[in-house]
């Protein structure tokens, strides 16, 4: 038996008036998720630990069947493994993100979703800038890129810019959970204010708001840890190969702990023009050649902290169209048994543009399975379900199981 999971980032939501008080899932036309649904089996899944926040690199973990409190260690130290940045015993490693401030509020988590291209020339400056002996700058994709501070104390409370859309910043700044960690809040929050005072007049934003687009004003901060200790996969599951296709950093580094090899595709985005055909091709392939498969597709997510309704929908009828029929297609004329699993990591209502951590709905199909009850693929229908309501590493277990 191979086994493909396809995650829809952020693709739950709430019901929204203007679909017709139905989700983006209900209001997507998704019939290959549907007939999935139909002769597969469905549930519910609680990917966010109590106590925890709905991050996604916490989902993608609960998701992929770690035991999540244990292994944590923050979002900045999985980008850096899927960067090819080494984190040293005695670092710490935080998100970066490119963010817009305007009138003191935090306009946006990705500088208007500002290019790779546009942001690695910020964050060389940056680098020379600010960077020293205790902090250097790394470059990423889009608005994610990387801090890495000698001797910092990940006791600090820090806020996800994705979570607070228009808000005022000030009181989001960096906040120390015990006293020893006093230092580290105060030196990050110095390097977020001293970015506030030198990428304004940079000529990348200078361009950027000549064209009426977001500028990249500020660093953001978050997501502190020091380097995990996470299991191979290999070595808790009976998994002999596996592979991660993604165009986030963050998936992709979670993939290098977990000893699956990162496959790049061309044109992976990570928003709604995202190659999806050459992530679907790239699954297929690697499917032939290993035995389990991570694909991993943000759009939905974007659309979601976009609060863009319409693009949701969009979004989750090319992930139906573009990815899951494809493959299915492919899959059911192997003579080789592959099990498909279709779900998100955790809802990003477009109401909150924030994530939630409420259980997400998910299907598994394979040939021979007994089908349940549920006929279509939603938050809703999924309660119905064989597998009810499960938690955690609870997903994989069931998964691999057979």
């Amino acid at each position: 038996m191979k086994y493909i999971i396809i995650l829809g980032d952020g693709m739950a939501d709430e019901p929204i008036g203007r679909l017709g008080n139905k989700t983006p899932l209900q209001a997507a036309d998704t019939p290959c998720m549907d007939e999935l649904a139909l002769r597969g089996r469905s549930g519910l899944l609680d990917t966010i630990p109590e106590g925890m926040t709905p991050g996604s690199e916490i989902a993608n973990l609960s998701v992929l069947g770690y035991d999540v409190p244990r292994v944590y260690e923050g979002r900045g130290v999985l980008e850096a493994a899927s960067m090819g940045v080494p984190i040293l015993p005695d670092e710490m490693a935080m998100r970066c993100n490119l963010v817009t401030i305007e009138g003191g509020l935090l306009k946006n988590h990705s500088a208007g979703h500002i290019t790779t291209p546009e942001a690695a020339e910020l964050i060389d400056f940056l680098n020379d800038r600010l960077g020293s002996e205790r902090f250097s700058f790394f470059p990423g994709v889009s608005y994610r890129h990387l801090l890495k501070m000698k001797g910092g104390d990940k006791r600090i409370a820090c806020t996800p810019p994705h979570d607070v859309p228009e808000k005022p910043f000030r009181p989001l700044l960096i906040r120390a959970m015990e006293k020893s960690a006093q230092q580290t809040a105060d030196e990050l929050n110095r390097l977020i204010l001293a970015s506030q005072e030198i990428l304004p007049d940079h000529p990348v934003n200078r361009k950027r708001v000549a064209r009426g687009k977001d500028p990249a004003n500020s660093i953001w901060l978050w997501s502190p840890g020091y380097r995990p200790a996470m299991q191979r996969l290999d070595e808790k599951y009976p998994i002999r190969r596996g592979a991660v296709i993604s165009a986030v950093d963050l998936i992709r580094g979670i993939g290098v702990y977990a000893g699956l090899e990162v496959i790049q595709v061309e044109g992976a985005t990570g928003l709604y023009d995202t190659n999806y055909e050459g992530k679907a091709q790239a699954a297929l392939d690697a499917l032939k050649q290993h035995d389990f498969v991570f694909l991993h597709i943000e759009a939905s997510d974007e659309a979601g902290h976009e609060g863009d309704a319409e693009l949701k929908v969009k979004t989750i009828e090319y992930l139906d169209s573009r990815i899951v029929k494809p493959i299915f297609k492919e899959i059911s004329t192997w003579s080789e048994p592959v099990t498909i699993a279709v779900l998100p990591d955790h809802p990003t209502p477009c109401s909150t543009r924030a994530h939630s951590r409420d259980a997400v709905p998910f299907l598994v199909y394979y040939k021979g399975i007994e089908p349940d009850e549920v006929t279509s693929y939603d938050e809703f229908t999924a309660r119905r379900g064989a597998f009810g309501l499960l938690h955690g590493d609870e997903f994989m277990k069931q998964l691999i199981k057979h």
